[in-house]
């Protein structure tokens, strides 16, 4: 995390001005609107929206053109520059203190704007209570890891006029992170004919911030959603914004990257989660994080640490990285080979008993780690012993955290445990693990994957506990257990080797979803291009 102290001062305010051509695009995509009269743009800063009406011969259309901006020599300039244009009106304020005193009476045709990106910790005490009351008053929770340009889109969208239109530069994250989910359903419930335009590129090169641009529409009959994907700004076209159909927009909490499908790859989805034959990962498994260390390179040890400190006998056996995980059966011997490539292989557990009880050596090390400043650690130094890990139990089963080409599910046979690096399983008590394992290496069930995670920058596709509780799954219990095993060791050596995991897939989809479930093949390839695609899309923002 960056210090207030250490932050530069342009950070502090989220300034992050839009480039011109991106702010022209947008305006354009107006022009043929001759019902917008009154616009409004909540935090100016260098006046980049006014110049793109001005460049495009717009600014006259308006009866009233009306800018807020927070640092008072930005809103002087602003007003210098714009002088000529009488309909432009500038005032130096807080966006938040306009909307408190305005909510009630302004609406505006048009608003168009680039809010600034500023973190709760960054914010006034009173402006963290004004974002707060934006949030809680349109029925939204109010928490810390909102950022404030969460509240000036809400209270933008509050400000419309009755058929009024918006179109905000803003981070990609409002498509998928859980912070989002209740703007997500504000704006499904207040807008209509949504459109999200995303972009391969960085439109913004000094700040690794993936932004969307969100276009909304205050009122329409039915309600739909569109995402346009470009490779870069010089690539943007408003024809093919345009020519893009409109799927149906839910009012739900979902994320909003099921939107990359087409409608009737959104359908196909919709088939399968009402499907009988298949179920989510969640009803057949508990699905937790892996073990909270407080310190993984302090608890997770390689041999010659183990042996130097006498931890062996006070260890499990570990799984600490995606990269120990290079198959699918996990099994005593592939933790052997991770001890002998001298990787962290041991999780040192110290039982509870009296610090006097310990050997010598392993006394030796709690003390380095006290020497270290281990101790001292959040979540280590609110334990009643610092160095004694909670919630250790063996899990049935791995399923990795992050992850590039795929997640792995892995079964556990060397009651092995793992770090929050990746998530542990507990299979139900009528569950066959193997079964479970297998079904999901399919088409279907990988297309889910990407569907119910997150991608962050580099291309990482991240999914926690409850997203992989999501994932939806074939069900597998009228196959023959002695075919179940057949296909996985099968599959368990495609992963071995790291062959290509479509041989995988082909594999699980023709035998056991064609042949055994009845699923028809073209169903499978249409899930596995929803799969390719959606995983081809999160690479390529790696590139």
């Amino acid at each position: 995390m960056i210090l207030k102290e250490h932050t530069t001062e342009q950070k502090l305010r989220g300034a992050y001005y839009t480039p011109l051509l991106l702010a022209e695009k947008i305006a354009e995509y107006f022009k043929d609107d001759f019902s917008l009269k009154t616009m409004f743009e909540p935090s100016c800063g260098d006046g980049v929206f006014f110049d793109a009406l001005i460049n495009k011969n717009l600014i006259q259309r308006f009866s009233q053109l009306y800018g807020i901006e927070i640092e008072k020599n930005e809103a002087k300039k602003l007003e210098s520059r714009f002088l000529e244009y009488k309909n432009v009106k500038i005032q130096n304020t807080d966006f938040f203190d306009f909307y408190k005193n305005n909510y009630s009476l302004a609406r505006y045709d048009l608003i168009l704007g680039n809010p600034p990106y500023i973190r709760y910790q960054y914010l006034t005490e009173a402006q963290r209570l004004e974002m707060s009351e934006i949030l809680t008053s349109h029925k939204m929770k109010s928490n810390k890891l909102i950022n404030t340009w969460v509240a000036f889109l809400v209270a933008c969208v509050h400000l419309l006029s009755e058929n009024g239109k918006i179109a905000f530069v803003i981070p990609a994250e409002i498509l998928q992170v859980a912070y989002a989910e209740d703007l997500r359903s504000y704006l499904s419930e207040n807008l209509a004919n949504i459109t999200l335009l995303t972009f391969n590129d960085l439109v913004f090169p000094d700040i690794e911030q993936e932004i969307v641009v969100l276009i909304g529409k205050k009122k329409s009959v039915e309600k739909g959603i569109r995402i346009v994907e470009f490779k870069n700004l010089d690539d943007l076209n408003i024809s093919k914004i345009k020519s893009t159909e409109f799927q149906p927009l839910a009012n739900t909490h979902e994320k909003w990257t099921k939107y990359f499908t087409s409608k009737a790859e959104t359908d196909l989805i919709s088939e399968i989660r009402n499907d009988s034959r298949f179920q989510k990962l969640s009803d057949c498994a508990l699905i937790n994080v892996g073990v909270t260390t407080g310190n993984n390179k302090y608890f997770s040890v390689d041999k010659t640490t183990a042996e130097k400190y006498d931890l062996e006998e006070i260890s499990f056996p570990l799984i600490g990285r995606s990269s120990h995980a290079n198959s699918v059966y996990f099994t005593h011997s592939d933790w052997e080979k991770n001890v002998k490539n001298d990787k962290a292989a041991f999780l040192v557990s110290f039982p509870d008993k009296p610090f006097d009880s310990y050997s010598k050596k392993q006394k030796e090390y709690i003390k380095l780690g006290e020497e270290k400043k281990f101790n001292s650690g959040y979540k280590c130094s609110i334990r009643g012993k610092w160095y004694q890990i909670p919630s250790i139990w063996i899990p049935d089963a791995f399923f990795l955290r992050r992850n590039n080409l795929y997640p792995k599910f892995v079964l556990n046979c060397c009651n092995a445990i793992s770090t929050d690096t990746m998530h542990r399983i507990k299979f139900n008590n009528n569950v066959e693990p193997e079964k479970i394992i297998l079904s999901y290496y399919n088409s279907i069930s990988f297309a889910f994957s990407e569907l119910c995670g997150r991608s962050y920058g580099g291309g990482v596709l991240e999914i926690l506990p409850g997203e992989a509780g999501n994932i939806y799954i074939p069900n597998l219990d009228s196959i023959p257990i002695e075919k179940v095993r057949d296909i996985l060791r099968q599959v368990d050596e495609i992963v071995r080797k790291n062959n290509n995991i479509e041989d995988a897939l082909n594999l699980v989809d023709s035998e056991i979803l064609v042949k055994d479930i009845g699923i028809e093949k073209s169903v499978c390839e249409n899930f596995r291009n929803i799969w390719k695609k959606l995983q081809k899309r999160r690479l390529s923002r790696g590139q």
